[in-house]
């Protein structure tokens, strides 16, 4: 997983699955976004532009599918294990 963090503007960090293409945008509202089928010069480039947000909105946004957040289908996960464990909230 490649990673870089940013201290000004709208994103915070970017993260970059090389494996499944996967780009997750975390935000300073405290939102992920993440996109599939990213190549890993797009995220290079986001890396290198003068305004990540602007490079997200001009050639990410609308370029690639959406995909679940790590996180948010990491949690998914954990909530189907523990329902599988103690039988659900029925």
């Amino acid at each position: 997983m490649l990673s870089r963090t940013f201290t000004s503007g709208r994103i915070r960090k970017a993260d970059y699955d090389p494996a499944s293409r996967q780009l997750e945008l975390h935000w300073d509202t405290h939102t992920v976004l993440a996109y599939k089928q990213v190549p890993e010069e797009v995220f290079r480039r986001l890396c290198a532009a003068p305004n990540p947000a602007t490079y997200w909105e001009d050639r990410i946004a609308e370029e690639y599918p959406k995909g679940t957040p790590a996180r948010a289908a990491g949690a998914a996960d954990a909530a189907k294990k523990l329902d599988d464990l103690f039988g659900g909230a029925g």
